[in-house]
């Protein structure tokens, strides 16, 4: 007879452990090849020590503000700390509060062992977040990790929570929009106060954007060339389904075109038949962001004539991206499924990671000799620019950089307060001109014509490929005070928030009465148990009820 619970108790202090082994395992995969020293670079990762300060890194340059709010933070940290440490942490730190909101998520539903798991595997690893990784955009990677702690936070009313996690996840552009709109679709308390978080958290971003108008509107070709793309035997429509189907082709894992995509489908398939369970908020989002991406497949001229007309319209043209808004509606119903059917969600999600550790190994940091100029030169130029910008001349002056055959952003651009060129093809196809002010400053440079660099204001000219310093004038530094307070805005709006969030008022708990209502008279006293009955029950009241 005691068998029985015997087993129950220890799968009871079993799972526990087992979730905390495997998120640990996942945590480690997506995270450990970045831990190691170095620079950390990859297409559009460049993560410099001591990046500099300047409007461009505040949202306020000649290109769209899609760097904004991270690049001022890392700048800001990197005046007294390693930026490329810091960055590190926070990374860390949110695949470990994804996994802790991915399981939250899947409880809230009602998920046991194996759904929790499942939960936790999709919310970690799925093939998003995996091509993201790929593609350098580790900012974007945290807002997808905390979007189901966000969820979460909303749907069990904790708004504090919420706004703590919407914070972590407001350090790109993208990221804020999703946070926004997770945070105020799901919240069950104070969710203008959570509407008003959001907004400020995108202020570094949107703010610029608006005020520069159309100069930040991007082309609409750009739709075509950074359209989802299909995987092997799954179609568009299918990889998309599956989380996978990002734009760049070298961002993805040789399994997705080894015909694995197809699990993401099945996955799909099976997650669909716990639908019923799964909190409206979440699967209206996710019907949103799995539609938005689908249609720069199925519309691709009505997207493209968004992207081309609005002001911030360039969040919408690499539209795979908002496949991420459905990651919280998928954690949830995988929480929500059967504990057998859950078991074949878990063994989808990780057959899909088949070949992740090969592919993540190319996280791993670069030495800072490999870069073309050292880290002390561009540190050395930094300084004696003193906050004024630069125009890098000669070789290694493109917007990317060929270096150990990976395509990396130009680190001069995150070392100094250049002026950037800006420009950008893909497959041949310029989606983005060159920056009007820079083609200006280069005809200035070959022409000698210092006095026109001075009123384009540049203030030194660097050789690009050693670090020389070829020219100065007399322009003064740009003015970064309408970036550093979006930033202290940025920074401030969530501990402010928390701080003036009054508690929530308990309950007052009725007295039991003493006399029935209808009739006046006492209720009948409870009988305390006989001696006998307390041995024969010895943990509970009369009839042995515990």
């Amino acid at each position: 007879m005691s068998a029985k619970p015997a087993r129950s108790t220890g799968a009871r202090y079993l799972a526990p452990i087992a979730l905390s082994a495997w998120a640990t395992l996942l945590i480690g995969l997506l995270t450990l090849p970045l831990l190691a020293p170095g620079i950390p670079a990859l297409r559009d990762m460049m993560v410099l020590d001591h990046p500099a300060l300047s409007p461009g890194a505040l949202g306020w340059g000649d290109l769209p503000a899609r760097g904004a709010p991270q690049d001022g933070v890392l700048a800001l940290i990197g005046q007294v700390l390693p930026a490329s440490w810091a960055m590190r942490g926070f990374v860390v730190g949110a695949s470990i509060a994804g996994a802790w909101g991915s399981f939250l998520l899947a409880r809230h539903v009602g998920a046991g062992p194996w759904g929790s798991a499942a939960a936790l595997t999709i919310g970690l690893a799925n093939p998003a977040v995996i091509e993201r990784l790929l593609q350098g955009q580790w900012s974007l990677v945290m807002a997808a990790w905390l979007l189901p702690l966000i969820a979460w936070a909303g749907l069990s009313e904790r708004p504090r929570a919420q706004w703590v996690a919407m914070w972590g996840a407001s350090l790109s552009p993208t990221g804020g929009l999703f946070a926004l709109l997770m945070g105020f679709f799901t919240a069950r308390r104070q969710r203008w106060a959570t509407a008003l978080v959001g907004l400020v958290l995108c202020a570094p971003w949107w703010v610029p954007g608006l005020l520069a108008g159309a100069d930040t509107t991007s082309s609409t070709r750009a739709v075509a060339a950074f359209a989802p793309r299909t995987e092997a035997f799954a179609g568009t429509p299918g990889t998309l389904l599956g989380l996978g189907g990002i734009w760049n082709a070298a961002a993805v894992p040789g399994s997705r075109e080894a015909g694995w995509a197809l699990a993401g489908v099945v996955l799909f398939a099976l997650l669909c038949t716990a639908w019923r369970a799964c909190p409206r908020p979440l699967l209206w989002l996710g019907g949103l962001g799995l539609a938005l991406a689908c249609a720069a497949w199925a519309l691709p001229s009505v997207l493209g004539m968004a992207v081309g007309n609005f002001p911030g319209g360039g969040l919408l043209r690499d539209a795979h991206k908002f496949t991420l808004l459905a990651v919280p509606a998928y954690v949830a119903l995988a929480g929500a499924l059967r504990p057998g059917r859950a078991a074949g969600a878990l063994a989808l999600a990780a057959v899909q990671l088949i070949d992740a550790p090969l592919s993540l190994s190319a996280l791993r940091p670069l030495p800072p000799e490999a870069l073309p100029v050292p880290p002390t030169t561009m540190e050395a130029v930094q300084k004696e620019a003193a906050g004024r910008e630069v125009l890098v001349v000669g070789s290694y002056s493109e917007s990317l950089i060929p270096v150990e055959g990976r395509p990396l952003v130009n680190p001069w651009w995150k070392a100094l307060g250049a002026v950037e060129p800006g420009n950008l093809t893909v497959d041949g196809v310029e989606v983005d001109p060159p920056n009007p002010r820079w083609v200006a400053a280069q005809g200035a440079w070959r022409a000698g014509d210092l006095p026109e660099l001075e009123r384009l204001g540049v203030g030194l000219v660097v050789d690009g490929g050693t670090g020389e310093v070829l020219a100065a004038t007399q322009a003064p530094a740009p003015d970064t005070s309408r970036g550093l307070w979006l930033l202290g805005a940025w920074a401030l709006v969530v501990p402010v928030a928390v701080l003036l969030l009054r508690p929530r008022a308990k309950a007052a708990r009725k007295p039991r009465p003493t006399a029935s209502a209808r009739s006046g008279r006492q209720p009948p006293a409870r009988k305390r148990p006989s001696p006998a009955a307390r041995r024969r029950y010895p943990g509970g009241g009369a009839g042995g009820r515990r």
